[in-house]
């Protein structure tokens, strides 16, 4: 257990799961966000962190996904395949429905091509552009853990994605 950013040390540190293609980029955010105090996982694609977020015996608290998250590999897509390549953006949907109440920040070279090429308005998610410094991430991730834990409608009632709502 490390030390919270705050100073206490009587609450486990939050968790978090960095995930990215660019190992250095997992590598850099992991020893920023240690030093300050927080407790990381790493993940180098969509795959092994929706696993991580299955499997994982405790919290995680925050999700810091690059956008782009390119596919290891042809892949068929399949309802039987629970651990999906897919980009920053699905991954963190698909993440939240695992995980109630995880934040997420998404994070970007090119932010605004790449929100407007994946159908996301700025603002759905906090944002970090690539590159970044130390204090912009640190200041971003401790600004996000204070709000209050997102609650998404469909947390309350797991379904398929292709379920209706029937109203009459």
């Amino acid at each position: 257990m490390g030390v919270q950013p705050d100073g206490r040390s009587s609450e486990p540190s939050p968790t978090i799961l960095v995930v990215d293609d660019e190992l250095p980029i997992v590598k850099l955010c992991k020893t920023l966000l240690e030093e300050a105090g927080f407790t990381v996982l790493e993940a180098d694609g969509s795959s092994e962190a929706l696993k991580i977020c299955t499997q994982h015996q405790g919290p995680i608290d925050l999700l810091l996904t690059d956008l782009v998250l390119p596919p290891q590999g042809f892949q068929l897509a399949s309802i039987a395949n629970q651990f999906p390549h897919v980009n920053g953006h699905e991954l963190a949907v698909r993440a939240t429905l695992i995980r109630s109440g995880l934040r997420i920040i998404l994070m970007s070279g090119n932010p605004d091509k790449e929100l407007a090429g994946h159908g996301i308005k700025r603002g759905t998610f906090p944002f970090l552009p690539k590159p970044f410094e130390r204090d912009r991430l640190i200041a971003l991730v401790q600004n996000v853990l204070a709000q209050p834990a997102p609650t998404l409608a469909v947390e309350a009632r797991p379904r398929a994605a292709n379920d209706t709502d029937w109203f009459g």
